[in-house]
């Protein structure tokens, strides 16, 4: 599909639940709705889980993004670890021609770069610690070295260490991923290593210097007391915690909003200009200042609750959908239960996007990334203010399975994988959930693994179904075995005892299978098994069944049965035998002999009995042929 008349514009992003992504994507939202542009962000949670194979997986939502149906691109590529990932998206982007902006991000000249100055805050942070609070022993806890901002803030660092004469010891330096997870991981580190206690941590982000504080205090450390902790970005939860956090202010929201003014003015022909933002320090109780009177304790008491409230509904919702889908066992009821749960959460448009072969892409080793995934997609739950339809088919180069019309459209692709094995994707249109829900990540994976487990289920109803048919089909003759005959006859028989029906057993042994191994080989003696199978098969009716009973045994049972069904039945298999016999080349003929019994069903017979008693009249049968089995072809 083409996206409209609307500026198109794709985001490429890592991590939706960092309050740092929050920040920049509400610029980008609210200027996108302000001037009818459409947005698609690409969104991954790589990195969060410490699994490769697992961030494969989610790094496959990049590929997806069709260049062409966009008019400009967002990188936040600052939020993704994986250096070789960004360089694919970059050489992507650049081939692709369109314009695009990255942050903080100076060594690609292809693109528009908005910045933050990080060096002089965090010059300014480090010699506040330093000069104002005597910290003599610093620690440090890093983002990663693959992202600019982590590789500015860490030189600042050591600058200002250097400036003032002070060590900086390899061993107090901890890189992580700017994830707050890290900030617990640094002071486990820490306090593994047997270093004495330093005088600060000085944090690269407010996420981890969060984590980095709850964790000392768990080990009985008091903040500012006994050691200083600071961060970097002036999130929400950093200025709202107790002690308030000592970090840097930076205007996120209007990065995001100038990235897309800068793509506007690139589409117009403008020169974008745009000075570098500027970030400035908040020095209060983390590092041992005074309180700032900025927080409205009653407002942040009611946000606290609302968000709690919140959470806690959607930790109930999705442990209902868990429960839920874990009780599903075929396609219908899984997608059910989530047009179900779509319902609740307060978005335009929804839709669940798989892989054409999803059901068949059942691999101990995943899928390989190296072909195009989203070639062919399928789209089995597609929700539109409440209205669902099922799309069979689609290509993957559209993304969207069904147009959507105008601008101002905020539009979130998820990726669908287990481990490294790529199921498809969701989209989520104009909702918060993404955003604002801590719990976007936990859904994602619940629908993830829950589509595992139906294709698991559905490979397993597979198995048995072969298993059974195994169970009761005859490989060679294609008809039921002895397994097969005693479970159906017995059914029919029970049916026909309690109604006081007739029944027939015909008994069938085939005439001179003994000659025509030993004269033909066994292989021929399968085939003449194989075609008298085939005769047995073509003399039954809707009333009947048959079965291979033994090597060259075979019998037929029939209900409702009397004496002009048995002479039928056996005119018309002798019938068929002359016939079968006049077209054959083979240099012998298929005989065999035909006992049939007739009886009325009651509680002193048995199925045995009747096979045991028609085994007995084919056997006396057999006896007054003029031709005995061994001379049969002769």
């Amino acid at each position: 599909m083409k996206l409209g008349k609307a500026i198109n514009i794709a985001v490429f992003v890592a991590g939706l639940d960092e309050e740092y992504q929050n920040n920049i994507i509400s610029g980008i939202n609210e200027f996108s709705r302000r001037n009818n542009i459409n947005v698609s962000y690409f969104a991954a949670f790589g990195g969060m889980i410490d699994s490769r194979l697992f961030d494969i997986g989610e790094y496959s939502i990049y590929s997806l993004a069709n260049l062409k149906k966009f008019d400009g691109a967002i990188l936040m590529t600052n939020t993704i670890n994986d250096g070789g990932m960004k360089d694919e998206i970059s050489n992507r982007i650049k081939e692709s021609g369109i314009p695009a902006v990255v942050f903080d991000c100076d060594n690609i000249s292809e693109f528009y770069n908005i910045s933050i100055d990080n060096t002089v805050a965090m010059r300014e942070m480090v010699r506040h610690v330093i000069q104002e609070h005597g910290a003599k022993t610093i620690n440090y806890i890093s983002g990663p070295m693959s992202n600019p901002e982590a590789v500015e803030r860490l030189f600042a660092f050591r600058e200002v260490m250097a400036e003032n004469n002070l060590p900086v010891e390899e061993d107090r330096i901890y890189y992580g991923e700017f994830r707050r997870f890290d900030g617990h991981d640094a002071i486990e580190e820490y306090m593994k290593s047997g270093l004495p206690l330093p005088d600060a941590f000085i944090c690269a982000n407010d996420a981890m210097a969060l984590t980095a504080i709850s964790t000392l205090e768990k080990y009985g450390f008091c903040i500012p007391l006994d050691v200083i902790v600071t961060g970097f970005d002036y999130t929400y939860s950093a200025r709202n915690y107790c002690p308030a956090l000592t970090t840097v202010k930076r205007p996120l929201s209007k990065m995001g909003a100038m990235a897309c003014g800068v793509i506007l003015d690139l589409l117009n022909k403008n020169t974008p200009v745009y000075d570098k933002l500027e970030a400035s320090c908040v020095f209060t109780e983390s590092c041992g200042c005074p309180a700032k009177d900025e927080v409205n304790s009653s407002e942040f008491k009611k946000n606290t609750h609302i968000k709690m409230e919140n959470t806690n509904a959607n930790v109930r919702k999705l442990n209902i959908l868990s429960a839920r889908l874990a009780e599903t066992e075929s396609s219908d009821e899984y997608f059910e239960v989530v047009r179900e749960f779509v319902d609740e959460l307060e978005c335009e448009h929804f839709a669940l996007c798989l892989t054409s072969n999803w059901q068949q892409r059942y691999k101990r080793d995943g899928s390989d990334l190296t072909e195009n995934v989203f070639e062919n997609m399928t789209a089995p739950l597609v929700w539109k203010n409440g209205n669902v339809e099922n799309i069979d088919f689609f290509k993957g180069e559209e993304m969207f399975p069904a147009e959507l019309n105008g601008g101002g459209n905020i539009n979130y692709f998820l990726p669908l994988h287990f481990r490294n094995k790529v199921l498809g994707y969701y989209i989520i249109t104009n909702s918060d959930f993404p955003i604002n829900s801590l719990l976007c990540h936990t859904f994602t994976m619940t629908i993830s693994n829950s589509i595992e487990n139906l294709c698991k289920i559905s490979h397993i109803n597979k198995a048995m179904e072969e298993l059974n048919r195994v169970y009761v089909i005859d490989p060679l003759c294609n008809i039921y075995n002895r397994n097969g005959f005693i479970k159906f006859a017995d059914e029919i028989y029970k049916e026909c005892l309690a109604e006081n029906k007739t029944v027939m057993l015909s008994f069938i042994d085939m005439d001179g299978l003994k000659f025509i191994n030993d004269n033909y080989g066994h292989d021929e003696g399968d085939f003449a098994i194989k075609e008298l199978a085939h005769i047995i098969r073509d003399c039954c009716d809707t009333n009947s069944l048959c079965a291979r009973f033994g090597g060259d045994e075979f019998v037929i049972f029939t209900k409702s049965a009397n004496e002009d069904s048995q002479r039928h039945l056996e005119e018309k298999f002798n019938a068929l035998l002359e016939r079968q016999n006049a077209i054959f080349t083979r240099p012998y003929k298929i005989s065999a002999s035909i006992g049939s019994i007739i009886k009325t069903v009651d509680d002193e017979c048995t199925l045995f009995q009747l096979i045991k008693e028609a085994d007995g009249v084919m056997y006396e049968i057999k006896k007054t042929k003029k031709n005995s089995r061994a001379g049969v072809g002769k």
